[in-house]
Parts: C-alpha cells; structure tokens; sequence
C-alpha cells in the first residue's frame, strides 16, 4: 500500500488511512515530505501505533536503481538510543539488560 504525502497537512490522512487499512509500519522516504516532517511523523506514529521506518537508499531501489550501482556507506559508531516515552506509547516493555546496553535512553 502507498499512500502520497505532499505537505505536512496531509499527514493526518495519511496515518488514517494506513492504520485503516492495518499497515504494519511506515516507510518515510528520505526525500519526500515525511522526512522533512519526521517530529511530526513521529508523534503520529507513536498516536497510531505505527513504527516508523527512515531507510535513505530503500526508494531508490524500489525506483529501480541497482543497489550495486549506490554508495557504500560504513558507520563509523553504533550506538543503542532508547526512547522510553516512545515504548510505552507503543505498548512496549524494555527488559532491563537492554535499557543496560544503551548508550542513551530518552525519557
């Protein structure tokens, strides 16, 4: 299912439709309006109970670039970021040995 975000003002609709229709989750494409609105993608997400996706190369694939045609990029550090607030909106207990791991927890 694909729903098309122009601006800010249609993401309500949008998160509607997609929890209307049980989507398991959001893709937010790195150029589109989403990405430019992610606080707000965010908070409605966390309202509709759907995770949020941010892949940068995944819409170039699915428009049919070859993924051995794209950049490699290597991460430089890993970090493990909890945000706790996010969890319990999701409905989500963090075991202990997790939150332990994390280099950061919000909230």
């Amino acid at each position: 299912m694909s729903l098309e975000v122009q601006d800010a003002s249609d993401l309500e609709a949008a998160f509607k439709g997609a929890t209307d229709a049980r989507a398991g989750a959001i893709l937010v494409d790195a150029a589109g309006a989403l990405f430019r609105h992610a606080g707000r993608v965010t908070e409605l997400a966390a309202r509709h109970r759907l995770p949020a996706m941010y892949p940068f190369f995944v819409d170039k694939i699915l428009k049919g670039a070859r993924p051995a045609d794209l950049p490699v990029e290597q991460p430089t550090k890993f970090e493990l970021v909890i945000n706790m607030k996010a969890a319990r909106a999701l409905g989500l207990t963090v075991p202990p040995s997790l939150r332990l791991r994390a280099d950061q927890i919000i909230g």
